[in-house]
């Protein structure tokens, strides 16, 4: 299970995410999602570049 957490946190810092803040975003948007497509959360999607850049 550890591997999957080492590899979104080195995909994020690949995109130049803070990784914190990428995983507190998914955790609280994540469980209220609607329809939207899980493609919107992966680090290079336009939201995610906008609210976890480094």
């Amino acid at each position: 299970m550890s591997a999957v957490f080492y590899t979104l946190v080195a995909t994020a810092k690949m995109n130049q995410l803070n990784p914190y803040r990428y995983f507190k975003y998914l955790f609280e948007e994540l469980p209220n999602r609607k329809t939207v497509s899980l493609e919107a959360y992966l680090p290079w999607a336009k939201v995610i570049q906008e609210n976890c850049h480094q």
